[in-house]
């Protein structure tokens, strides 16, 4: 039996180092974030509904994201509507996934999971953490961004303190690589060690 392993954090608390650290280490880790992407690509039934309710195809039949982000950005409504198409689908491919894994541990990583209430597909979640600072800090400096639009782009997540508390293991980013590469194998030594005793 499968353990499925919600792989969560906030925007720049270093997940994306967590998730190639894992599958470069053979674990099968779903992304979906890649997901929803493709779910856009054209001959998706996705494509298809977007292409009816919104339009935004380049000359080239391809989806013009950028201006599909502009108009949900701005109006809620249209961004539930463009959700609701999406979402479906990435969770079926997502228990697609699950289904079909013969390893003992599958990660998902979910960057929204707790803020899209994704919980149920999990076993166990997986909390990458760094404090508020740092976590400000890292942001304006990957995106080049002031504070006030990286505090803004905070905002719009359930704050890293809050996932810290609403995880079941959390990896402490806050130091070097190979602090967190040692957690890593911490909190992975814990997961096998779980399995084995189920």
């Amino acid at each position: 039996m499968t353990r499925v392993i919600g792989l969560t954090g906030s925007i720049a608390v270093g997940k994306s180092t967590v998730t190639h650290y894992l599958l470069t280490h053979g674990y099968q880790v779903v992304d979906a974030d890649k997901i929803s992407h493709d779910a856009l690509n054209p001959g998706n039934s996705c494509y298809e509904k977007v292409k009816e309710l919104f339009g935004c195809l380049n000359e080239d039949g391809t989806m013009n994201r950028q201006a599909l982000g502009d108009i949900v950005f701005k109006d809620h409504q249209k961004k539930e509507a463009l959700e609701n198409i999406i979402h479906p689908y990435v969770i079926k491919m997502i228990q697609k996934a699950i289904q079909e894994c013969q390893d003992d541990l599958i990660f998902l990583d979910i960057p929204l999971l707790f803020e899209v209430h994704l919980e149920y597909l999990c076993d166990k979640i997986l909390v990458v953490y760094v404090d508020e600072e740092l976590q400000l800090k890292r942001l304006m400096r990957r995106n080049k961004i002031d504070e006030e639009k990286a505090k803004h782009l905070i905002r719009q997540q359930i704050s890293i303190e809050d996932k810290k508390m609403m995880g079941d293991y959390v990896i402490d980013n806050r130091q070097n690589f190979e602090d967190l590469y040692q957690n890593i194998e911490g909190v992975l030594k814990v997961l096998k060690d779980e399995t084995i005793y189920e």
